[in-house]
């Protein structure tokens, strides 16, 4: 019920107009767009924890080029449509520069608003490559690694560490879900003496996954690779274990972090899964997850830190070029580098960061551990 109704509360927020903090006179405005409700809001509203609280720690010293921040919040309920509307609505607001989305779908339909606006982005949780890999969105910049480079390390150690010869790639057909099969299904292809047994998509939300278990069953697949995110995975998984499927269930980081194993319950344990690389002993890590603690009553969700890290970003930027132009900073973007929770990080010239890429982890005991 906490839950329910932090979430409540953030939805409210972007329904009402409210932005928070309320400063008066010269601010300067930063927008923060991503899933708040919904099945999915627990990564949106780690990541935008991670933006609260890295305003209020540049706001308790200079702000940016000596201006407070003001936050404006929305909510894309995850879906490219909402999220197109909720992008106009942060620009007609006046937001200066923004952070998100979570899910990359809705931040490539969203990034159509902000591009045209002459707005820098900054994403805690997109991963698709295309945002940064095809040079369609110049202003698009992340904190956690791409698609690509997850789908190497996922293949890689599936083959090599797993010895798996046979593998069924499911995806919710989604931008995010498919896209990661389809590299995977490629990064197979190129390893060699893994087959792909079975490639198909599902239709997310649903009740009744029986078809697709029924589907891997046949396939004999060692393994089960999911492109998605946790809500429809805990479903899969569950089915898996109950009609007793022989298959390694394997994620990305769409169902890491505790969300999918409270959902999946006991079925949870041996999913792997990969995320963001454990960088619990960083001192500003460290730091964090005590102001989290006490400003909101329970440890930081799974992209909290690299919520926090974007602000580090646009505000580093802004502070180089001394101007919140967007030519000056998208050119200062490129060239700082920052103490972030996630450790030293910095941007290519693709806007994808350096310093921050995945590890494997394994559900053990109810607790993700990482494995590699």
């Amino acid at each position: 019920m906490k839950s329910f109704f932090k979430t409540l509360a953030l939805a409210l927020v972007l329904l009402i107009g409210i932005t928070a903090p309320g400063f008066a006179g010269d601010t300067i405005k930063l927008g923060s767009g991503g899933v708040i409700s919904g099945d999915l809001a627990p990564y949106g509203i780690s990541a935008v924890r991670g933006v609260e609280i890295a305003i209020e720690d540049l706001n308790a010293k200079s702000g940016i080029l000596g201006k407070k921040i003001e936050l404006l919040i929305g909510d894309d309920v995850c879906k490219p449509e909402v999220a197109v509307n909720m992008a106009t609505k942060l620009v007609s607001d006046g937001a200066q520069m923004i952070v998100g989305h979570v899910c990359s779908g809705a931040t490539i339909a969203a990034n159509k608003i902000y591009k045209d606006a002459g707005l820098l982005i900054v994403s805690p949780a997109s991963t698709n490559d295309d945002l940064t890999l095809k040079g369609e969105h110049p202003n698009f910049f992340r904190t956690i690694s791409y698609d690509g480079a997850q789908a190497a390390l996922m293949t890689s150690f599936v083959k090599n560490n797993l010895k798996v010869k046979t593998v069924a790639l499911i995806h919710d057909k989604g931008d995010y879900g498919k896209g990661q099969m389809e590299l995977a299904r490629k990064n197979f292809e190129s390893l060699g003496g893994v087959e792909v047994v079975l490639f198909e998509g599902v239709t997310t939300g649903a009740v009744d996954y029986t078809a697709i278990v029924q589907k891997i069953k046949r396939s004999k697949a060692e393994l089960t690779m999911w492109g998605g995110y946790h809500s429809d995975a805990s479903k899969i998984v569950g089915m898996l274990k109950k009609k007793k499927v022989n298959t390694i269930f394997f994620g990305a980081d769409g169902i890491i972090g505790d969300n999918f194993v409270q959902l999946a319950g006991k079925y949870s344990d041996g999913v792997y899964a990969t995320g963001p690389n454990d960088t619990s002993s960083n001192p500003l890590y460290k730091e964090l997850v005590v102001k989290h603690q006490k400003k909101y009553g329970e440890a930081p969700g799974t992209f909290f830190f690299n919520g926090y890290a974007c602000v580090q970003a646009l505000a580093a930027a802004a502070e180089k070029a001394g101007s919140i132009d967007y030519d000056k900073m998208r050119a200062a973007m490129f060239e700082i580098k920052i103490d972030s929770p996630l450790g030293p990080i910095g941007f290519d010239k693709n806007g994808d960061v350096i310093g921050a890429g995945f590890s494997v982890y394994q559900v053990q005991n109810g607790k993700y551990t990482q494995v590699n």
